[in-house]
């Protein structure tokens, strides 16, 4: 499931939460960093679960329209539509993927006013209303292909910009607050293969084989030489401007010397671009040059040096 990016980015948040604190000892560090993976699974988990308390919602809905004393003739005369559709349905009956969560304890149950305020922005949307207005293809609720289309939208245009859901993940766990946006994007493309197989499939943490090898690592090494790599990049920089280096930068930057010095199968643009990236969104406006700059700079000392060694087609001098 977890990408090469994420793990960086799991990998990076975790290096300068200990470097921040001074404590270097790896065991602890590692676990931590393993934990904050399977909760980004088990956030995916959380967000597939969603169609079906939505659903709940319109129901409850529903019933509590028919109950009333002087409901409207729309209360009397409700579409079972969205209370019925046949994804949430698909995920309700799913055993194996409801044993999963209840086992990891994955629930909306403490969180009715986050799915309320889903429910609510939803239902004012044009493209719910055209959904509801549409004909129903099946008895009492939408059929599985049109379902589908619907719930597309709804994690589209709901979820990642929501301040009940932010709020909500910031409360629940501070792992998920950079997940969101992956775990969505994720979803979305297993959409096809959930309705194509007909049933939830929990993803593997990682989604390479040797992934989990990596991040391990990669945190290793970089909490080991820490120092070394930092002394090492420091010296490219006068006194005055190491005084100035942003700590994020800095622990991006030993990320990149250790991922190129230990990874000898990675292309060292890849790994100069892969931080870069990632100090858009956790360093200042200025540090893609800085990173870009100052690790170019270092990697191609340690490459004339013979410190570098890359194995594989194409990787062999790649920075010259």
């Amino acid at each position: 499931m977890i990408n090469r990016r994420l793990i960086r980015i799991k990998v990076f948040k975790e290096l300068f939460s200990k470097v921040s604190t001074g404590s270097y000892d790896v065991v602890p560090a590692e676990n931590e960093l393993l934990t904050a993976c399977e909760k980004t699974r088990e956030l995916y988990c959380l967000m597939l679960l969603l169609p079906v308390e939505l659903s709940k919602m319109a129901q409850e809905k529903i019933d509590t329209g028919l109950q009333k004393f002087h409901p409207t003739a729309q209360e009397i005369n409700p579409s079972f539509k969205f209370a019925r559709n046949k994804f949430s349905e698909l995920i309700a009956n799913d055993e194996e993927f409801l044993k999963y969560c209840r086992n990891h304890r994955i629930s909306w149950e403490t969180k009715f006013l986050t799915v309320r305020s889903i429910f609510n922005s939803m239902c004012s949307k044009e493209y719910f209303q055209e959904f509801m207005s549409g004909s129903e293809m099946t008895p009492g609720g939408a059929n599985l292909k049109d379902s589908v289309k619907l719930f597309e939208r709804i994690y589209k245009a709901e979820l990642e910009d929501s301040e009940a859901v932010e709020d909500m993940l910031e409360e629940q766990c501070s792992l998920w607050s950079d997940d969101l946006g992956y775990v969505l994007l994720t979803i979305l493309k297993d959409l096809k293969q959930i309705v194509k197989s007909g049933k939830v499939t929990v993803p593997e943490v990682f989604m390479k084989e040797d992934d989990e090898a990596f991040a391990k690592k990669l945190l290793k090494v970089c909490m080991i030489n820490y120092d070394e790599y930092t002394e090492l990049a420091q010296s490219f920089l006068s006194k005055w401007d190491v005084e100035r280096v942003v700590s994020t930068d800095l622990t991006l930057i030993v990320m990149g010397i250790a991922e190129a010095v230990k990874f000898e199968t990675i292309p060292l643009k890849v790994t100069i671009n892969e931080y870069v990236e990632i100090s858009k969104y956790y360093s200042t406006p200025k540090s893609k040059v800085f990173v870009n700059g100052l690790l170019d700079r270092v990697l191609q000392k340690l490459q004339k040096e013979g410190k570098i060694h890359k194995q594989g087609r194409g990787l062999v001098g790649d920075l010259n």
